[in-house]
């Protein structure tokens, strides 16, 4: 079943004096995978979960095609959820336990054994449908558990961190596998997550969230590209969050002054006062490196990457400066990073 418009309208929740989400306004179109970002504690499990209806509202409405939900039980609204550990029977084959929703609707059985048969193709595990959870890999009780809340053919899929328990590269195959559910089935996809990379390869749209309110919603290039703060610049790979003090403006250029004196010129994010932070990611640094915004750093902390080391170097007035550099260095070296003036975020 495919919905218009699934709408968040002033959602607030709180525990008690702690407010979890705070006036959350989000509207989500059918068919699109949107993935809710942010640290631990920032809110988006908790609006997942009333999404789902397994927590009540203490303000705000939620939505589906201009019809209210947010009073409705989670058996009603009829969403299909992924958790972060399985939630699978352990007593019940892998048939039986995808099977398990269809059942309790009361479908007739040739139907259920129909959906069944294709959602356990879809997964990919037509070998193992006779066998227990016990039996199976991790990624195999995550298709599990993806085929049992696909096979509802919901209006809306919820995942809360479906991929956390698995290993490096089982998570790069399953994070391929759920977008091409998302594509093949015509999905419409929430999917909460606290890395960056996995929001960015998965979803059509992204919601940077932090202690309980909305920073930025945009496509994964404008939120990669274009933080609209320091706190979502830090979150979507910005490491080197440098002090400064402003020194000019003009126009979207911003002049700085690091700690020690050194001069860097950058791009202006926000209404700045005399005192800001430079924004860096540690790629965009060239080791070596002669132009208009160039640092000297003395390196400390040196990460063997493959290609590519991650050092972690000191600039004189104490200030860490992480870099990525196929450059071979040694701690004690002291290098010069150039970096490029439209590279430079300069939040107040």
């Amino acid at each position: 079943m495919r919905f218009a418009e699934l709408h968040l309208d002033h959602v607030r929740r709180a525990f008690g004096d702690t407010v979890a989400l705070r006036d959350v306004d989000l509207t989500i179109k059918g068919g699109e995978f949107v993935a809710l970002l942010g640290p631990s504690g920032c809110g988006k499990s908790t609006a997942l979960n009333c999404l789902a209806g397994l927590l009540p509202l203490t303000g705000g409405r939620i939505t589906l095609d201009g019809r209210r939900i947010d009073d409705l039980p989670p058996e009603k609204r009829g969403f299909g959820m992924v958790f972060q550990n399985y939630a699978l029977f352990p007593h019940m084959s892998v048939r039986r336990n995808i099977a398990f929703g269809l059942s309790m609707r009361r479908l007739a059985k040739a139907e259920i054994a129909r959906r069944v048969d294709e959602a356990v193709r879809l997964v990919q595990l037509e070998e193992h449908q006779h066998r227990f959870p016990a039996q199976l890999s991790g990624g195999q009780q995550q298709r599990v558990a993806i085929a049992r809340a696909i096979v509802l053919e919901p209006p809306l899929v919820l995942m809360d961190e479906p991929l956390s328990n698995l290993d490096a590269s089982l998570r790069l195959e399953m994070r391929t596998e759920i977008r091409r559910l998302h594509q093949s089935l015509g999905l419409t996809t929430v999917y909460v997550t606290h890395d960056q990379e996995e929001a960015l390869a998965l979803a059509d749209r992204l919601v940077v969230l932090r202690l309980g309110e909305v920073q930025q919603v945009g496509s994964p290039e404008e939120v990669y590209a274009h933080p609209v703060n320091r706190h979502v610049a830090a979150f979507m790979g910005y490491r080197n969050i440098i002090p400064v003090s402003v020194t000019s403006q003009d126009g979207e250029r911003a002049t700085v002054h690091t700690g020690d004196g050194v001069r860097l010129a950058g791009v202006k994010r926000e209404i700045l006062g005399t005192q800001a932070v430079a924004a860096v990611r540690p790629e965009d640094f060239v080791v070596g490196g002669s132009g208009e915004n160039v640092l000297e750093a003395v390196v400390e902390i040196v990460e063997y990457h493959g290609r590519e080391q991650a050092v972690e170097a000191r600039l004189r007035d104490g200030t860490r400066l992480h870099v990525r550099t196929g450059s071979r260095l040694a701690p004690g070296d002291t290098i010069t990073v150039e970096v490029p003036v439209d590279r430079v975020l300069v939040f107040s």
